[in-house]
């Protein structure tokens, strides 16, 4: 049985300000009305497959769970990584996974942040690479490339097996114009998209020969790995022994069972903004444009709102992408370099590199709308049926206004609810806990007081997440 397996442990940071570590790209709708994730998930309909795995970090679980659920798709599981260490291991967990019901599973290996126009030519190659990975042959991608591309790495095409289906000669790094060009007019390269059909069994063994060290770390945090509903967590001390490794580098450049399937589906791997630029609807004078845009004498351009109206007046070439709290101007050409500003923010501690000003958490979210010495003001959002953890804070009151919905109040041994228009107040001090029983997400309105408003003033008693001490 085939079983898709999303690998989602990516960070985006050349799609800041809008990817952000605590909310990157794959879970943001770039390109779409759904998110790449979704979309991923979606182009594997139709394939005759299993429930999917996927592949994540620990702090985005509730993210996955929740868009998943959202297009009413049910993973066989979801394996939390207590540390990114490349795609090698994280392919490992999930065979190993897959093993444990169907010693002939078959991965199809997608990372769950590229986009793909053309979904049925997609599900055609799909189809072409299945008999090759039965027969116990390792099948990448590779994308018929549409030009001489200098930020992908390629693939060499060996002899030819059937149509658009070729032994794997070898992995080439990223060229530089010229070396891409001659890539080009040879027509023997192809772009590697990082998309795998192999059998699971097959992958561990070579994956032993070739990485044996990957392969016992994955197999001794599989065997104690402890599981939470739908959540399969591998052993975190075993797991962070584990080295780091592409499954380019670790399988991929030494096995002698590679082969490869061309692919033209209008890939991309959305690795910079230019590359939304190349993929979206454009104007008759060039400009991309989402959000509320107005625009006089623009050409060429990229223009994102995310909050408010942004205006270009008589600008070429640009990248211009708009948050609620980051504003990234760009030459289109250079868009690569937004990972140096990324960088810089890190080494200033800045949180503009980590979160937005709106926070996602396992039961909805909070934003900012206000912040001064003494006190702030948030605007929360709990989805139907989700509870907050039974929390104090030493440092802070909280007033709270719903405008939205119903809440579930607890406050220390009283419970009552809220209707719209409704308010209370939590004194400092004392046990606290907010939920939403009804079927819409609740708002409200939290005004903060205090000495001090840090997140990190928060003593959880009860929580249904697992975040309590």
């Amino acid at each position: 049985m085939l079983t898709p397996v999303l690998l989602s442990g990516g960070v985006g940071s050349r799609l800041w300000p809008v990817s952000r570590e605590t909310h990157p790209k794959q879970f943001l709708p770039l390109a779409g009305e759904l998110s790449m994730l979704q979309e991923t998930l979606r182009r594997t309909s139709g394939l005759e497959e299993s429930a999917p795995l996927v592949v994540c970090n620990e702090e985005h679980r509730f993210m996955v769970a929740e868009q998943l659920r959202q297009v009413n798709i049910k993973a066989s599981a979801l394996i939390l990584e207590p540390q990114g260490r490349n795609t090698a291991p994280a392919v490992a967990l999930a065979a190993i996974q897959a093993l444990e019901t169907d010693p002939d599973a078959l991965l199809l290996v997608l990372p769950a942040d590229h986009l793909i126009q053309d979904a049925d030519a997609f599900a055609q190659a799909v189809g072409k690479a299945i008999p090759l990975a039965q027969s116990g042959r390792l099948v990448t991608f590779g994308v018929v490339p549409s030009s001489a591309e200098t930020g992908y790495g390629y693939i060499k095409c060996g002899a030819a097996l059937a149509a658009e289906l070729y032994d794997l000669e070898r992995f080439v790094e990223k060229p530089d114009v010229a070396t891409a060009q001659a890539y080009l007019d040879s027509g023997s390269y192809l772009w590697n998209s990082g998309m795998f059909l192999l059998r699971a069994a097959t992958y561990l063994e070579q994956l032993g020969e070739h990485a044996p060290r990957i392969l016992s770390c994955c197999r001794e945090a599989m065997a104690t790995a402890a599981t939470d509903l739908d959540f399969v967590r591998p052993e975190a001390a075993v797991f962070r022994r584990c080295p780091s490794d592409s499954i380019d580098y670790a399988v991929m450049e030494k096995t002698d069972v590679g082969a490869v399937v061309s692919l033209d589906c209008g890939w991309s791997d959305v690795g910079a903004w230019s590359a939304l630029w190349d993929v979206a609807s454009r104007d008759p004078n060039g400009n991309a444009c989402k959000g509320d845009v107005m625009l006089d004498n623009c050409t060429d351009s990229y223009f994102r709102s995310d909050s408010r109206l942004l205006a270009g007046i008589g600008v070429a070439n640009l990248v211009v992408v708009e948050t609620a709290d980051a504003v990234l101007v760009a030459d289109r050409g250079r868009v690569q370099d937004v990972k140096r500003i990324v960088n810089r923010l890190k080494d200033l501690n800045r949180p503009e590199v980590s979160q937005h000003r709106r926070v996602y958490r396992p039961w909805g979210s909070y934003e900012s709308l206000v912040t001064s010495e003494r006190f702030q003001v948030k605007r929360i959002v709990v989805n139907p049926g989700q509870t907050l953890s039974l929390q104090m804070h030493h440092h802070r009151a909280e007033h709270w206004v719903v405008v939205h919905g119903t809440a579930e109040v607890t406050c220390e041994d009283k419970v009552f609810m809220l209707a719209e228009d409704e308010s209370t107040y939590i004194p400092l001090g004392h046990k606290h806990r907010l939920a939403n029983p009804g079927r819409i997400p609740l708002e409200l309105i939290e005004v903060q007081s205090g000495a001090y408003l840090g997140e990190d003033d928060i003593v959880r008693y009860e929580d249904v997440y697992g975040r309590s001490k």
